[in-house]
């Protein structure tokens, strides 16, 4: 298998993380964020890398340009959800001829080795879409991974959308994806942005590869700290400290 590529989401606000900093340039342990994203990747033996820019991208690139791995930026000019920030590196993705990872920049406790589980497995199964997941003993609000009753992927269900029996479910999906970039290509076409926010979801592509018949699996290899996200001040020092416990600093 050819090497991997790795798309890293970084083109949000962050508009309440109370600073004027785009969101993954806001400091954990007094550094910017995604650099913590992009060390995991690169010890992951993932050395390709494609950086989704927006809100203040110039700060953004200019904050990368000192990393000695390899960078492209992809500006993604208008914010319209995870599945339009891939859709915006079509032009490198048609290039790529190893799989893709999609990961988010703000994700600073991702792990080298849950990304080389789902490395390890994808290499042997060759799966259209491996989601990376987690059993969480309380997942509340999280999308709960379905299975069949032969423990076969065939959907995620939000938090609010589940029924009773669907939110007994423990693993969830945390939003760390591992494609065939031939298969993300076609999927990327086929997503909708018919919501309420009329925004184009990563997350729908698993559907709709389950659906075309793609395979679709599920890996819960990631790790408790893994769940932790950043989306206020609050969060920000959680993850600091959880970071500082960890041995990081």
């Amino acid at each position: 298998m050819s090497e991997a590529c790795a798309v890293v989401l970084a083109a949000g606000k962050g508009t309440r993380m109370k600073s004027d900093l785009p969101k993954v340039l806001c400091p954990v342990l007094e550094r910017p964020m995604i650099h913590f994203v992009l060390d995991s990747l690169e010890t992951a033996g993932v050395h390709q890398k494609v950086v989704v820019v927006g809100h203040q991208a110039d700060k953004v690139r200019e904050e990368l340009a000192s990393r000695k791995d390899q960078i492209d930026f992809v500006l993604q000019e208008q914010q319209l959800g995870t599945g339009h920030a891939v859709q915006v590196c079509r032009s490198v993705l048609e290039g790529i001829d190893g799989p893709t990872i999609v990961v988010a920049g703000d994700s600073p406790l991702i792990q080298p080795s849950s990304l080389k589980k789902l490395l390890e497995h994808f290499r042997t199964t060759s799966p259209s879409l491996l989601l990376g997941t987690l059993n969480k003993e309380d997942p509340t609000g999280l999308g709960r991974v379905v299975r069949d009753s032969d423990g076969q992927f065939t959907g995620i269900v939000e938090h609010k959308d589940a029924t009773p029996e669907q939110l007994s479910i423990k693993e969830v999906n945390m939003s760390t994806y591992l494609f065939n970039t031939a298969d993300l290509l076609w999927a990327l076409d086929q997503l909708r942005n018919d919501n309420v926010q009329s925004e184009y979801y990563l997350t729908d592509c698993a559907s709709l590869m389950h659906r075309a018949g793609r395979s679709v699996e599920a890996l819960a290899v990631l790790q408790e700290c893994e769940a932790l996200s950043i989306n206020n001040v609050d969060e920000l020092r959680l993850v600091d400290e959880k970071m500082r416990t960890m041995g990081y600093a």
